[in-house]
């Protein structure tokens, strides 16, 4: 059994591996490959940057904004806000403290809470670029935070430590599927929402999917290395 799988006993049959969503060696070389690409043609205002701004006004003549469906589009966007998936993670980590006598899924949450929040300010300040609704794209304005977008990066980081309590506790089948959809698809359609709406840049969205697999990463990383092994040396001095 390696460290990014459990094995579901529950099940009749053969025991199987279920992974916990930890990313792959290939999948964090691709995801820093194309956000420190990406990221280096925005700065040299290459052809990314053009394709924005006409994407931008392709979905600005939509007028989602102004009709009917934006309450619904917006509601899209909140799959990958931090109130949305602090409340549900809220209750998932209440429920195992209570069933299983752990803290460690507190400890995750966190973790990522930390890591988000520093990785993601750090390069929406650092790079100050400004929002769709400024008569075009500025870095290093001080209006600027829309690079890159923290709604997807929440949503692609939030939901996969989500998905990996699931998991690794084994909660019912039927969660652990909701979770894997929202880890996978809840990134998507939030990134899709902000973009239509024209809240943000394609390649903002492009870039925070990114940067939420690293951290993905960064956190089961720390749990491996600090968290999972402190926990563990606190029970047997317990014991």
């Amino acid at each position: 059994m390696t460290s990014g799988t459990v094995r579901d006993v529950g099940l009749p049959g053969p025991s199987r591996e279920i992974s916990v969503g930890r990313p792959p060696w290939w999948l964090l070389v691709a995801a820093l490959l194309a956000g420190g690409l990406i990221t280096a043609d925005l700065l040299a205002r290459g052809p990314l940057e053009r394709m924005d701004l006409r994407v931008s006004e392709i979905v600005s003549d939509w007028g989602l904004r102004d009709s009917a469906a934006y309450p619904v589009v917006w509601v899209i966007t909140q799959v990958g806000g931090r109130v949305t998936i602090l409340v549900v993670l809220a209750a998932l980590v209440g429920y195992l403290a209570w069933r299983r006598r752990t803290w460690l899924p507190l400890l995750r949450v966190i973790a990522a809470l930390a890591v988000l929040t520093a990785g993601v300010y750090a390069l929406k300040f650092g790079i100050g670029r400004t929002a769709p609704g400024f008569p075009g794209s500025f870095l290093f304005h001080d209006d600027g935070a829309s690079f890159p977008s923290g709604h997807v990066a929440n949503a692609v980081l939030m939901w996969g430590v989500a998905r990996w309590q699931a998991v690794e506790y084994g909660l019912p089948a039927q969660v652990q599927q909701a979770f894997w959809v929202l880890a996978v698809l809840g990134p998507v359609i939030t990134g899709l929402a902000m973009v239509s709406l024209d809240f943000h840049w394609l390649t903002d969205a492009v870039v925070g999917g990114a940067v939420g697999i690293l951290l993905l990463g960064v956190v089961h990383g720390l749990d491996a290395v600090v968290l999972s092994r402190w926990v563990r040396a606190r029970g047997r001095q317990t014991a």
